[in-house]
């Protein structure tokens, strides 16, 4: 089965690159400049701006595939050209879209497919859902052949999953308290990139996916204390010490975080997934977050690199946790 991948050289997307070269597949990667994490072997590298109907037109000639997966569709016009270029070209064209678009507080829980989509301020989920009316769209009035896609928070072995990153670790380390949003109860769900991509590459040609929108998901539901205590298990802390701050606290020390703190992490998130679970049957997640963070604190070890710490991030840390001590009860 021949697949090409419009960028894809990131977490998730060099995830599922190797997992589809280790399932047989032949695949082709388009990206615009040299990608950091390099293709597995035997994977074809190309450069072209998968926006420019022009450039992907000169790159792959008349070339077939039986799938196209799009990581790299963030606005309308990252998209616009797609349903002309690869109408006949592909049984199934796959926009990479996120978790993030369906409307918060959510109506009801568990989060399904067709739960309401809706994002007035934040723009990142606000430009995937654009995407997906155009794609769906060009799915209902020409029948192109679209399958969208959900992540919802993806890591592996080189991101911290929470706001702070490494210097959460590192203060947890030094005996400082990290600060948590919330009283640290909201509910919320990770999965490590290996997992994604054994979910996700059984898609790839299942033409009972086209015309759906699948969530890829782990079923595993963990606090956002949770989270942190398990990361810091990993890091050897026995007893970290965390003080909660409300969103809208924490933002206004931290206004680069005020949208994906007040319109997104705070809010509880788990997911049904029957329809994953349909379309890739026996599918399961193996690695739990205790043994992923076990992972990405070795990792994190053995390259200093990777262990940055954010001082700006630390005196907000310390402004948060001063006001916290100083309010009046």
């Amino acid at each position: 089965m021949k697949v090409l991948f419009l960028g894809g050289a990131g977490m998730i997307g060099s995830a599922c690159a190797d997992e589809a070269v280790a399932s047989g597949l032949d695949v082709t990667v388009i990206t615009r400049t040299e990608p950091k994490r390099q293709p597995p072997p035997g994977v074809r590298a190309l450069r072209a701006d998968i926006r420019d109907a022009s450039q992907l037109v000169a790159v792959l000639g008349d070339e077939e595939f039986d799938a196209v997966v799009n990581w790299v569709g963030f606005s309308v016009d990252d998209v616009r050209a797609h349903p002309e270029v690869f109408a006949g070209r592909t049984g199934q064209y796959v926009f990479i879209s996120t978790c993030s678009v369906f409307a918060r507080p959510v109506p009801q829980l568990p989060v399904t497919e067709s739960t309401p989509r809706r994002q007035p301020v934040f723009g990142y989920p606000r430009g995937k859902i654009a995407c997906e009316v155009f794609l769906e769209n060009a799915f209902r009035e020409s029948g192109f052949p679209l399958t969208i896609v959900r992540p919802a928070h993806v890591y592996d072995r080189t991101v911290v999953p929470v706001l702070a990153g490494w210097t959460a670790i590192d203060r947890m380390r030094a005996g400082r308290p990290v600060v948590v949003h919330g009283d640290g109860t909201s509910l919320w769900t990770l999965m490590h990139s290996r997992d994604f991509a054994r979910g996700f590459v059984p898609l790839l040609g299942n033409g009972h996916a086209v015309g759906e929108s699948v969530n890829v998901v782990s079923g595993d539901i963990l606090t956002w204390d949770q989270i942190h205590l398990e990361l810091a298990a990993a890091a050897g802390v026995r007893e970290p010490m965390l003080c909660h701050r409300s969103s809208e606290t924490i933002a206004e020390v931290l206004p680069g975080w005020r949208d994906v703190l007040v319109e997104d992490f705070r809010h509880s998130m788990f997911f049904d997934t029957g329809k994953l679970r349909s379309l890739v049957p026996g599918f399961t997640p193996a690695v739990s977050f205790a043994e992923g963070a076990r992972e990405l604190v070795a990792h994190h070890d053995k390259e200093p690199r990777l262990r940055s710490v954010d001082e700006d991030l630390n005196s907000a840390f310390d402004r948060l946790i001063e006001q916290t001590a100083t309010r009046p009860k």
